[in-house]
């Protein structure tokens, strides 16, 4: 049963993604949301670390809408109030625990250009996500269309798209998979599976907005994962320091991931490489899934850590999400 598994989980992994699986276009909406608390190691309850990690806590998510799951990217606010987008195209917002200024919880499916409306609802398959606190807009990196497009606050619309040619010179099933925005205004994008001779991930470094025609040319850098793992999201800590979340799937212990931290050169050039140094590792027994969703807040000087997983919207997977204390990294204390 295992083995059968695990192919079943290489197959969502490594092969073209399946849309029979993902939700069909979907109407704005209510979502209920049902949270579960978990243990970080439910064979010793009392574990509550993993690395540079203190865990604050981790929930089961689950939801009766049909459009719910497949998580591959979040923003979390100071309230824990979460802004999820599922590889479908789909917005979920929802609390995890009951505030006044929370807003109402909701699913809806992002909003598309005029000229994008003959796109088969099955290609929107959004990984990445990333936010402008000052404009309050947002950036999202598509896949398989191999675009960004950059939003209106709110997801009003759709105000840019940009496709890169250096992106599109990536696999169509592992090109856009992580993207940070950093605080000066640059964006680090990273392919999943865009990859140098030495192993290493192309990733591209924007000077300014991917999705603005006038953007230049991006500096072309390579990222250098933990060994055996692939890049699922990025975010930045400062103008340097950028945490990039990664995954690897095995026989022995089906998915396992690991949160490690690159700097990027003061004056970056073409070829540089960023070593990940690994913060955490999350395997068996700890809890460990397909995770994809990386998010961070500030907590009374603290910088916290949020780990979403990805369910491909399969039976056998789960929806899940995890809230930890960063030590020992730059923002920490």
């Amino acid at each position: 049963m295992r083995r059968i598994l695990i192919v079943l989980l290489l197959a969502i992994l490594l092969l073209p993604a399946p849309h029979k699986n993902k939700p069909e276009l979907l109407k704005a909406g209510p979502l209920l949301v049902t949270v579960r608390p978990l243990s970080l190691n439910s064979a010793d309850p009392a574990d509550r670390s993993a690395g540079a990690l203190d865990y604050l806590g981790g929930w089961q998510l689950s939801s009766p809408h049909h459009g719910f799951g497949g998580i591959s990217s979040l923003l979390v606010d100071e309230q824990d109030q979460v802004l999820a987008l599922s590889d479908s195209g789909t917005l979920m917002g929802f609390a995890l625990t009951p505030n006044p200024k929370n807003r109402h919880s909701f699913i809806a499916p992002l909003p598309v250009r005029p000229q994008d409306k003959d796109q088969p609802w099955w290609a929107w398959d959004s990984e990445a996500i990333a936010h402008d606190a000052v404009t309050n807009r947002y950036w999202v990196g598509f896949e398989m269309l191999q675009r960004i497009c950059r939003y209106a606050p709110g997801f009003s619309r759709v105000e840019a798209c940009r496709t890169w040619p250096e992106i599109e010179a990536w696999p169509e099933t592992g090109s856009i998979e992580s993207m940070a925005r950093l605080p000066d205004g640059r964006f680090l994008v990273i392919a999943e599976m865009g990859m140098m001779a030495d192993g290493s991930h192309d990733s591209l470094l924007f000077a300014a907005d991917p999705a603005e025609e006038s953007t230049p040319s991006p500096t072309r850098l390579r990222y250098v994962a933990p060994r055996g793992y692939r890049p699922t999201d990025a975010v930045a800590l400062d103008d340097r320091h950028i945490l990039v979340l990664n995954r690897r799937v095995t026989l022995r212990d089906l998915f396992t991931a690991t949160l490690a931290l690159i700097e990027l050169p003061d004056r970056p050039k073409p070829g540089d490489r960023l070593i990940a140094r690994t913060l955490a590792r999350l395997a068996p027994p700890l809890l460990a899934d397909n995770f994809e969703g990386l998010a961070i807040t500030r907590e009374h000087g603290q910088t916290i850590v949020w780990i979403a997983s990805d369910d491909n919207h399969e039976f056998f997977q789960r929806t899940l999400l995890l809230k930890f204390a960063l030590r020992g990294a730059p923002g920490s204390s």
